[in-house]
């Protein structure tokens, strides 16, 4: 492995797919319809959107498989009805379909878990969004950076720059061959050692997963106990998520039904370049808190429904994942849709409007997966989409778009 600029787990090809759905990453290619909602806290839809269209939610998803995409799974729930879907393949050597039931790789929906926890801890009076995670975590962060807050951590206006230790996710060859090493956290947070801020902290957004490595660090020196024991006590086992968890470092595989994840690697052996589909099901989990969990459609529903319903956090706290700062975005991975340039994160949920319906939710991707769970406020819609495309450049916009005009219009 070696260190590079590491904006992963919510990896290009997650963050694509938000792209042209929900108003937020680079490689737009949207329509007008689409954009950011500011530095607000939205409420309810302002519309009644009726049931789901389901004819035009199965159409969305059509004609797969495809040389890119294998399959997709697509679950919309809410206060007006509910539909699930499937299409194309979720495991290629036996021929079956997907199902809607199936457990896949959530990459940085991940985030989403780690954010409720820390604002748990917040509620608690056990950590301070205005604290530095330099108080919390001395010698962490190099001696030459102005103090960072829990808050700047959470909706990525840190400041840190994108370091890491990489894992080939954008080569499908290397990414095969070293699917199964797992840096440490701890290694993970020593690549900061020797740099320099990308930018004053609090003076701008950009988004990035080294925020969440010292927030998932943070969890553990406070509570004493370690981040998946934190997300299962706190989290999964209230609200009986029972197809969630986050896996041990060294535990490659994903248990019970499952999505199978591909990436399509290519050879040549002297008489002409062949490409051979390798299941990368079993990899390595070592994004951690920020994006290395396991789930399905059903829990990740259930999580957004409680969430918005108060289960989990008091209202200072909600409110606060879904308030966005008023500042600049750096950079063309994310926000560059409705106002272009502008954050779009609050503390730990990311925001986007499609003909005047505002979502607040999270994509992910790991290598072999894309998935996304996004509701309104007022949980007249819950939606989530999970693909298996073949690799990082795997065109998944087009589908997403079409499921989330039907879902939200």
């Amino acid at each position: 492995m070696s260190i590079r600029s590491f904006p992963r787990a919510g990896r290009t090809g997650a963050l694509v797919a938000l792209a042209a759905t929900l108003a937020v990453t680079a490689g737009v290619q949207s329509a007008a319809a689409l954009s950011s909602t500011g530095p607000s806290v939205a409420g309810g839809t302002g519309t009644q959107l009726g049931p789901p269209k389901a004819a035009a939610l199965q159409q969305a998803i059509a004609g797969l498989p495809t040389s890119t995409i294998v399959g997709s799974l697509v679950e919309v729930g809410g206060t007006d009805g509910s539909w699930r879907g499937v299409s194309g393949l979720g495991d290629v050597a036996t021929g079956a379909a997907p199902s809607t039931r199936d457990r896949f790789r959530i990459g940085s929906v991940t985030k989403v878990f780690t954010a409720i926890v820390t604002l748990q801890l917040v509620a608690q009076h056990r950590v301070s969004l205005d604290q530095s995670i330099q108080h919390y975590l001395p010698g962490v962060v190099p001696a030459n950076y102005a103090p960072i807050t829990v808050a700047e951590l959470l909706n990525h206006t840190s400041g840190l720059p994108r370091v890491g230790l990489g894992d080939d996710e954008g080569d499908p060859a290397g990414f095969v061959a070293h699917r199964f090493e797992h840096p440490t956290p701890a290694q993970m947070l020593a690549t900061l050692q020797g740099t320099q801020p990308a930018f004053a902290p609090g003076t701008a957004q950009q988004y990035n997963g080294m925020n969440y490595f010292l927030l998932g660090t943070l969890i553990e020196k406070v509570t004493g106990h370690s981040y998946a024991s934190e997300v299962d006590a706190r989290i999964l086992r209230p609200l009986h998520l029972t197809d969630t968890e986050v896996p041990a470092a060294t535990d490659y595989r994903i248990p019970g039904p499952h999505l199978h994840g591909y990436q399509a690697v290519s050879t040549d052996d002297g008489t002409g370049a062949t490409t051979q589909l390798v299941d990368v099901t079993e990899q390595s989990p070592y994004p951690w808190a920020e994006g290395g969990m396991i789930s399905s459609a059903r829990d990740l529903s259930t999580l957004m429904t409680a969430l918005f319903h108060g289960r989990l956090l008091p209202s200072a706290e909600l409110n606060d994942m879904t308030t966005v700062p008023d500042v600049p975005y750096l950079g063309t991975d994310q926000c560059q849709v409705g106002t272009p340039g502008r954050a779009c994160f609050g503390l730990g949920l990311m925001s986007a409007t499609l003909d005047g319906v505002t979502v607040w939710g999270k994509t992910g991707s790991r290598p072999g997966y894309t998935d996304g769970v996004f509701a309104t406020r007022d949980l007249q819609r819950v939606l989530v989409y999970a693909f298996t495309p073949t690799s990082e450049n795997a065109n998944t916009i087009p589908f997403i778009l079409g499921i989330a005009t039907a879902a939200l219009s």
